[in-house]
Order: structure tokens, then C-alpha cells, then sequence
């Protein structure tokens, strides 16, 4: 397998969750010339001691991004927190890597990514691919799965009131945890090659009925799982305090385990970063504090 581990590498959303994950396995991987773009340089002081390069990178602004990119033979382009605006954002930094010369972008995308009005947020992703595609440029596009982590969103507050609401006939979800799927993208930048969509997944996919059972077994409380049609679920969103929008994308993500995207399971998070994924319970066990115990 080819490395690129003396090629420049760039990491956008450096001084976010995933993006700091990433350069820390660049790092720890042995590459040579990493470079961590970064709305706020300051933030990363950190890794500009340990030799990483840093490049202001504002999505909204074409000036850094033409400036970020220079340089740059292969980029991971985190996907931006602009709900509503990524594509404007990421086809900007799409075309600024091919007028930089760049080689190769790997891209943080989400399962079944499609334009259908019932794909949530999954349609950001997809006109992002359809430029990536467009470009000429190599991609992996890497649909990274549901982050385990968004578990400790709705987990404690289930176990506090004893109920898990899900939709009728979950099929289940192929979590993964955030750190083996930015070690995946981090060996992605630094190995793949060609042009390939493949999908993030942790090993086996869980049901709500199992989630349930394992926020009880951490909280030492009893969880029930109350399972709602579409409209049910999202208006209980809503009377609960979330934004309309903000619901409708979560119920989308259900529909989606309901019709059984979310229940795909591959072995990419190894090819990518010789580690077997961890295992959704295993997870969710480190998290007992969460959930008051």
C-alpha cells in the first residue's frame, strides 16, 4: 500500500472533535508535513509546538481558503458545522483545492446521502460528493455512520425519565465512535487512491430496543423504549425545546435506520486504520459518569 507520509497533508476543522482526532493520528502515524487549518490559529498553539503547520481556514472566506490550500498535495475536508450553508462552503473549498493543485480529497460525508426532501441533512452531503465527483479531482468520500457519541444527546435524559422514544420498526444503526472514524480518515489521506464512496461503520448495528437496555444497565435505572410514528416522534422534539428543524433532521436520520441505511456494516474502519472498530456496548459502558453513575 502507498503512503504519503512526507506529503504536505492538510486537515480542515483542525480545532474541532474529529479534525484535532485526525491530526493527532497523522501524527502519530509518522507523517511528516501536516498542516491544521483552523478558523482560529490561536486555538492550536498546542500543535504548532509540535511542528504541525497551521493556516487560518474560514469556509466563508475565499481568501483563506485559497491561501490554506496552497501547497497541498492531499486534504481531508472535515464536513463544516454550516447546516444550511455546507454546500456554498464546501464546494468553495472543493474548487479552491483544484486551483491549489491538490491531488486527492478525502471528505467526511453521512450514510445514504441523497437529494430526496426526506434525506435530512443527508442532501448537503450529497451535492457535496456530486462536486467532489465533479472536480477531477481523486476522492474518497468516507460516509462516516452515526457518531456513538450522539448517544450521551438523549441517553441520561432517558434514563432520567425511564423512557427512550424511537420510531416503529428501527432497524437498527452501525454507531461508530468519533476517534475510529477520524483514525480511518486520517489513513485514508495518508493510503487511498482512485476515486471511492465507502461507508464508516462501527462492527455490528443496535436496535433501540438495545440501547434501551444498555442505558439501564449504566444508569442502574429501568428504560423503556416507546416506539412513535414520524410526527409523533418530531413533535415531541419540538415540546421539548429542540428547533423544528433541528428535529426533522434527527427524525430523518430514524426513518433512514427504519428503511435500513443505517444498518450497513463494512470493514473500513480497519482497512484504514488497522484497528477493529469499538464495539457500541463497550462504548456506552465507558460512559457510565454520563448517566449519574
Amino acid at each position: 500500500m502507498t503512503t504519503f507520509s512526507n506529503a504536505p497533508l492538510l486537515v480542515t476543522g483542525a480545532s474541532g472533535n474529529f479534525g484535532r482526532l485526525a491530526v493527532e493520528e497523522l501524527l502519530a502515524r509518522g507523517a511528516k508535513h501536516v498542516v491544521a487549518g483552523t478558523r482560529d490559529p490561536s486555538k492550536l498553539a498546542d500543535l504548532a509546538a509540535r511542528g504541525v503547520e497551521i493556516r487560518r481556514l474560514d469556509f466563508d472566506d475565499a481568501a483563506t481558503l485559497a491561501t490554506a490550500f496552497a501547497g497541498i498535495e492531499r486534504a481531508l475536508i472535515v464536513s463544516t458545522d454550516g447546516i444550511g450553508k455546507r454546500v456554498a462552503q464546501q464546494t468553495a473549498a472543493i474548487a479552491a483545492a483544484k486551483t491549489a493543485g491538490v491531488k486527492h480529497v478525502v471528505y467526511t460525508s453521512a450514510p445514504a446521502a441523497r437529494p430526496d426532501a426526506d434525506a435530512g441533512l443527508g442532501a448537503e452531503h450529497f451535492w457535496t460528493e456530486v462536486a467532489l465527483a465533479n472536480s477531477g479531482l481523486g476522492f474518497t468520500i468516507l460516509r462516516n455512520h452515526m457518531y456513538a457519541e450522539n448517544n450521551l444527546m438523549d441517553g441520561p435524559g432517558a434514563a432520567a425519565s425511564g423512557q427512550l422514544f424511537g420510531l416503529v420498526g428501527d432497524r437498527g444503526t452501525s454507531y461508530v465512535a468519533r476517534i475510529d472514524a477520524a483514525r480511518t480518515a486520517a489513513g485514508a489521506l495518508l493510503t487511498a487512491e482512485g476515486n471511492t464512496v465507502e461507508d464508516v461503520t462501527g462492527p455490528a448495528p443496535v436496535g433501540n430496543s438495545e440501547r434501551a437496555a444498555l442505558f439501564a444497565e449504566v444508569s442502574g435505572k429501568s428504560v423503556t423504549l416507546v416506539a412513535l410514528a414520524p410526527a409523533d416522534l418530531k413533535a415531541g422534539m419540538v415540546a421539548s425545546g429542540l428547533p423544528e428543524g433541528f428535529a426533522e433532521a434527527l427524525v430523518a436520520f430514524q426513518r433512514d435506520a427504519v428503511t435500513g441505511h443505517h444498518g450497513v456494516v463494512t470493514s473500513v474502519v480497519e482497512k484504514y486504520s488497522g484497528r477493529k472498530p469499538q464495539a457500541f456496548a463497550d462504548f456506552i459502558r465507558t460512559q457510565a459518569a454520563a448517566f449519574g453513575n
